[in-house]
């Protein structure tokens, strides 16, 4: 199984209404992250668990999911963590 697929089933356990991986990797070829296998990635993720939530107890629940996977595999997780009610409200653009 693919890493970036072992991310969405351990993210799974978050109960997400919408989970989108961008693999990036490629882009950090010969990054010092990138040498020891560490992969990059971009998570958008939606969740009924965020709600009341702050960002960094978001981003500690999805490190918590992920386990040692952010010391192996992961080199860079770029995250957005909304609770329903904030993916439904359009981002402002500047």
């Amino acid at each position: 199984m693919n890493v970036a697929r072992t991310i969405e089933k351990k993210l799974a356990a978050l109960q997400p209404s919408r989970l989108e991986l961008i693999d990036d990797s490629a882009l950090h070829a010969g990054h010092e992250g990138a040498k020891g296998g560490g992969g990059h990635y971009r998570l958008t993720i939606v969740s009924q668990q965020f709600s009341g939530k702050n960002t960094v107890a978001r981003h500690r629940m999805i490190y918590a999911a992920l386990g040692p996977m952010m010391q192996q595999q992961i080199h860079a997780l770029a995250i957005r963590a909304y609770a329903p009610d904030e993916a439904a409200t359009p981002v402002s653009q500047p």
